[in-house]
C-alpha cells in the first residue's frame, strides 16, 4: 500500500497491489476529527492462519501523508503440526508523514507457532504509532486456554532511510521452558499490548511526560514506558487481563499522540468493535 497527498491536500491509497486471502477495504474518511485522513482495514478471507501460511505486508507513505490502519477482526493463529506461520511487515514514512497502526488482537491456540517480524524505515520528522495486542490463548475455549501455544516470537527493528540502525527489540515466548506466568515476565497478566511511538524527541517527550508507569488494580491494567535508543521515541507496553481494557488504553495513548502531533484526539471506536 502507497499513501501520499492529492492536490487538495487529502491523503489517498494511492497504489495498492495485494494477493488472496488479503483483502484491503477501500479507505474510508469516517474520522470527524480528521475528515482527510484516510482510516483502511486489513482483511483476510482465508480464516484463520495455518502452519505453512506466510504474510507480508508493506505500506509506505509519502511526504506529509497519513493514515489509520486497522484489521477487520483479531486474528485466530490455529494449531500447527509441522510447520508455523509467519507475518513480515515493513513500514516506510517519508518527512512529515504520520502513521497510526491498530490491528485488532492476535490469538494463539494451543501447539501454534507463530513468528512475526516488523521492520519500520522513518525519516525523522514523521510519526508511527505502532500498536499490537497479543492474547495468551483462546480465553473461551473449553477448559480455557492460557499459555499452551508453542512459540510466539516477535521482532522489531527501525532504521533512518540512510540506513542508520535505530534499534531491535525481540521477546521470544515457550511457555513449555520459560513459564510467563512467572515473575518478571508476564506474572498474573494474560494480554500483552506492545506499543511503539517513533516520532521526534519532542513529541515523543511531550507524550512520555503524559505517561504515567502505574499499577491501577491487580485485576485490571499495568502501564510502562521507556525511551528508545537513539532518541527515536518510546516502547510502551500494556498488561492486562480484559482485551476490552487493554484496547481501551491502547487507544488512550494513541489519542495522546494524535493531539501533540495533529493537535485533535481519536474519536471513540465503534461499539461492534
Amino acid at each position: 500500500m502507497l499513501f501520499e497527498l492529492d492536490s487538495e491536500g487529502r491523503s489517498v491509497l494511492r497504489k495498492l497491489e495485494r494477493q488472496t486471502p488479503i483483502i484491503v477495504q477501500q479507505e474510508l474518511y469516517f474520522d470527524e476529527a480528521m475528515p482527510t485522513m484516510p482510516c483502511v482495514y486489513l482483511l483476510s478471507s482465508g480464516g484463520p492462519n495455518v502452519d505453512g501460511d506466510r504474510y507480508e505486508h508493506h505500506i509506505t507513505l509519502r511526504c506529509n501523508a497519513f493514515a489509520h490502519i486497522s484489521t477487520g477482526a483479531a486474528t485466530k493463529l490455529a494449531e500447527m503440526h509441522s510447520d508455523y506461520s509467519s507475518l513480515v511487515q515493513t513500514f516506510e514514512l517519508e518527512s512529515g508523514a504520520y502513521l497510526e497502526y491498530l490491528p485488532e488482537p492476535t490469538i494463539p491456540c494451543r501447539h501454534t507457532r507463530y513468528i512475526a517480524a516488523t521492520q519500520m524505515v522513518i525519516d525523522p520528522s514523521a510519526t508511527l504509532f505502532f500498536a499490537e495486542i497479543y492474547l495468551s490463548g483462546r480465553r473461551y475455549k473449553r477448559g480455557g486456554e492460557h499459555w499452551v501455544f508453542d512459540l510466539l516470537s516477535i521482532a522489531t527493528s527501525a532504521s533512518r532511510p540512510d540506513g542508520e540502525r535505530l534499534f531491535d527489540e525481540r521477546m521470544v515466548i515457550e511457555p513449555s521452558r520459560h513459564s510467563p506466568d512467572s515473575l518478571g515476565a508476564m506474572g498474573h497478566w494474560s494480554i500483552l499490548g506492545n506499543c511503539f511511538l517513533l516520532a521526534p524527541e519532542q513529541t515523543s517527550e511531550a507524550v512520555y511526560s503524559q505517561i504515567t508507569s502505574k499499577l491501577d488494580h491487580p485485576n485490571m491494567l499495568a502501564i510502562g514506558a521507556t525511551r528508545l535508543p537513539s532518541h527515536c521515541g518510546l516502547l510502551i507496553r500494556v498488561l492486562g487481563n480484559d482485551t476490552a481494557t487493554v484496547k481501551r488504553a491502547i487507544r488512550d495513548l494513541c489519542s495522546v499522540v494524535r493531539r501533540e502531533v495533529k493537535g485533535c484526539a481519536l474519536p471513540d471506536e465503534f461499539p461492534w468493535r
